[in-house]
């Protein structure tokens, strides 16, 4: 993964972008800043949990499905077992897909679950069980995500490659067909 943005390259969809930073930031910076300004820890609870459950759904429903064209959900079938299920935009769609804002979204994603785990670190060894679970909550939130996306793009990959190999069997076959049929 590349440190650096793509240069000469504007956000193609900036408000996105701005949504998709701005929940993070309101989690992190909302539980930051409360223990300053805020002495209960049910109102520190529930606000940052809100403020990271709003972020999972921005980045699960809006934010990945235009910022890279991924969709992924979980559903249970009759055998009570778990089925990921995957979407992509076509390959045509997926090749205009911007650098910068694939760039944001997938740096953004894996960054904000660092910072979790930092804060996890922080509540352990200053032994605060009620702070490492409104950290535990907001991880779990990340992480699912993190897979989720993750699992989706690389079955986009496999997609491409099985259309990639499938659209040069067909022209291999219908060029080997051509060739015999002119004889």
């Amino acid at each position: 993964m590349d440190l650096n943005p793509p240069p000469g390259e504007n956000y193609g969809h900036p408000r996105i972008c701005l949504f998709h930073v701005l929940f993070k930031g309101a989690a992190l910076a909302f539980y930051i800043l409360s223990a300053l300004f805020v002495n209960s820890f049910v109102i520190i609870f529930v606000v940052t949990v809100l403020l990271a459950a709003l972020d999972f759904w921005v980045v699960k429903n809006v934010s990945g499905r235009i910022l890279v064209g991924l969709r992924w959900w979980n559903e249970i079938d009759e055998d009570g077992e778990s089925v990921w299920k995957f979407e992509c935009l076509d390959q045509e769609s997926m090749a205009r897909i911007n650098k910068k804002d694939s760039w944001l979204f997938w740096w953004t994603l894996y960054l904000t679950a660092v910072v979790w785990i930092f804060f996890a670190i922080f509540s352990l060894v200053r032994l605060q069980a009620d702070y490492l679970l409104v950290v535990g909550v907001c991880l779990t939130l990340s992480i699912a995500n993190i897979v989720g996306f993750t699992k989706c793009r690389k079955d986009a990959k496999k997609q491409l490659q099985a259309f990639a190999t499938q659209t040069l069997a067909t022209r291999f076959q219908s060029t080997i067909q051509s060739a015999f049929s002119v004889v």
